[in-house]
């Protein structure tokens, strides 16, 4: 659990990091990391980078096995801890609060970046973990058209190319589109404005027909870029009086998949379905859909945009597998989290 990462962040050294940086790189080669491999990251012999090692599974930051060899792995708390150092070390986060939200694929924790000028209150954001593969890889294969026919593609990968995934739409549909400002990525996180207002689904609106219209409009906008959300609900729409933001976007479709307009349809269906059952406001999900296809434009399309397509196929998976081989060099580990706060 994210909290329970949080309890010994602190206490983690340069070392620590060096080695949990180690595991994280070789796991694209073993499923069990061999200590002769992590050797060459840290510099250490086997004895002492076992001592430290063992030091680091007490803390449940790694786990190991002794079968066929001494090998270790480290599963999300390791890797929220890396990618939390990192955004330490960039200055984009300076204080962790609470989990405000816990789902089957991610985790949402509300943080805070100092201001650039001293008499400024610092800025609450949000960081999103993304834990697909946690519960079963398999089935996040069989439902990411990104990772399908990858057989060699750990956990850690499925969850990092998702936060780029989404990290880059946004980027690119940011501010046409009404989704929160992306500020930062690394690793499986995004860190990102907070969602104005508050989740659809929880919401009770005075207006809903206007609800309605705002959200099917920011769905044509999508399109005019060449997107589809592909996952849109109630759930993953925030409503407050100025308006609607759409959030969750790691499984967008462009125009050009075959089944774009079922599941652009399916989108629409869902919004529809929601606005009928709770306020009883019809629509024909049908004429809606003839609409958007017959009246858009595709003049902002953004689906040659790179990072967008290549993405969508993953083809080339080098943007998810790369690694910071400069956090190896001399002084990239912090010394110290003097200035890092967890707030209650």
């Amino acid at each position: 659990m994210f909290d329970d990462m949080l309890k010994v962040f602190k206490e983690l050294s340069p070392r620590d990091f060096r080695i949990l940086t180690g595991i994280e790189i070789e796991m694209k080669n073993f499923e069990w990391v061999p200590v002769p491999v992590l050797q060459k990251y840290v510099g250490l012999p086997a004895e002492k980078l076992t001592f430290h090692l063992t030091r680091l599974r007490r803390k449940k930051m790694v786990v190991g096995t002794l079968d066929p060899y001494e090998g270790y792995k480290i599963y999300f708390e390791a890797y929220d801890a890396l990618a939390l150092h990192t955004y330490v070390q960039r200055k984009t986060i300076s204080a962790v609060g609470s989990e405000i939200g816990v789902g089957k694929e991610s985790v949402v924790v509300e943080v805070l970046k100092e201001p650039e000028l001293e008499i400024a209150e610092p800025e609450v954001l949000i960081l999103k973990l993304h834990r697909e593969g946690r519960t079963s890889f398999k089935q996040v294969k069989r439902t990411r058209e990104h990772l399908v026919g990858k057989e060699h593609f750990s956990w850690i990968y499925a969850a990092r190319l998702s936060a780029i995934r989404e990290y880059t739409i946004m980027k690119n549909l940011y501010p046409d589109v009404s989704v929160p400002k992306p500020i930062d990525q690394n690793r499986h996180t995004i860190l990102m404005e907070v969602a104005k207002g508050s989740e659809l689904s929880k919401t009770k609106v005075l207006d809903p027909e206007w609800y309605l219209d705002e959200i099917i409009k920011q769905v044509q906008i999508t399109y005019s870029k060449g997107i589809i959300h592909n996952d849109l609900s109630e759930y993953n729409i925030f409503v407050s009086d100025d308006g609607v933001q759409l959030i969750d976007w790691p499984q967008y479709i462009t125009k050009d998949h075959p089944h774009a307009e079922e599941l652009l349809r399916r989108d629409i269906e869902n919004v529809v379905n929601h606005f009928s059952k709770k306020y009883m406001v019809e629509r024909d999900v049908d004429e809606i859909l003839k609409n958007i296809l017959e009246n858009t434009t595709f003049e902002a399309d953004i689906t040659k945009t790179p990072g967008i397509e290549d993405l969508m196929t993953a083809d080339d998976l080098e943007n998810a597998e790369k690694m910071s081989a400069e956090d190896f060099e001399e002084g990239e580990f912090a010394e110290d989290f003097d200035d890092f706060t967890v707030q209650d």
